[in-house]
């Protein structure tokens, strides 16, 4: 199994995650659409790719779910097919649930969720007809457990896997896959971009975050779980596992020790 000639559409492309898997599948001879509001980052994605003929660019905003339609149909129109969605856009948080206006939450949802969904939903069609396709998603170790200062992310993105566990049972018999990427602390500038309580991005690198694990790693390994169709992956630093394996099996272990991390 391999990624030549695969057509793969990546949305949040134009940094962090989504840029270095472009880079990384491109490298690995896909076909890759680059997805992202900003257009002028997507061109530079470009030119850092290898085959940059083989790289295509659609500019979206995620929040606008009821008008991506025509993206959908022109990025089939590329290449006549695509064989992997990777649904990577989004944004994250940084303060406490009762200091964030409900705007924010709602933008979340909007972006995170809703928009995840229509365009993986727009997209069902083209893969039940060719009874083929993967549906791959980016969530977060923050999908599986909640911490403080990010209650409206974490809603978004544990709704993300309670809705593509649903997806995946309903399309088997189609032929269609999905993973869910969960990813720990990665070096990127998620946490600059994050939304305060009154939606103004927070401009500030958190710690962990700076020290997270290397994009360009990340992509690869990333890449390595769709190739194998991973069905969930935590890719993530050793804490940030365990907190999840000890949600599952000691769930009052784990509240009592993220009642203890900061809130400040």
């Amino acid at each position: 199994m391999s990624f030549t000639n695969k057509v793969v559409w990546i949305t949040g492309a134009s940094s962090g995650i989504g840029k270095h898997l472009a880079i990384e599948l491109s490298k690995q001879g896909a076909n890759v659409i680059l997805s992202s509001r900003n257009l002028k980052a997507l061109k530079t994605v470009k030119k850092l790719c290898e085959n940059s003929e083989k790289v295509k660019l659609i500019p979206l905003d995620l929040e606008d779910y009821n008008n991506l339609k025509p993206k959908v149909d022109n990025a089939i129109s590329f290449f006549g097919k695509i064989d992997i969605l990777v649904n990577n856009g989004g944004i994250s948080q940084r303060e406490l649930a009762k200091d964030t206006a409900i705007a924010v939450d709602k933008r979340l949802i909007d972006i995170n969720y809703l928009g995840t969904i229509a365009l993986t939903k727009l997209m069902l069609p083209h893969f039940i007809k060719n009874q083929s396709g993967q549906v791959v998603v980016t969530t977060s170790i923050v999908g599986k457990i909640g911490t403080p200062l990010r209650s409206s992310y974490a809603a978004s993105k544990h709704a993300l896997h309670g809705f593509f566990d649903s997806l995946r049972a309903e399309l088997y018999k189609d032929n269609i896959t999905v993973t869910l990427v969960c990813p720990g602390f990665v070096n990127t500038n998620v946490s600059i971009n994050a939304l305060t309580g009154d939606g103004t991005a927070q401009q500030i690198m958190d710690k962990a975050t700076k020290n997270g694990i290397a994009p360009d790693y990340f992509a690869k390994l990333m890449a390595k779980a769709i190739l194998k169709k991973r069905q969930e992956v935590y890719i993530a630093g050793f804490k940030e596992k365990l907190a999840v394996y000890t949600k599952r099996f000691f769930p009052k272990v784990l509240s009592r020790m993220i009642t203890k991390l900061s809130v400040t």
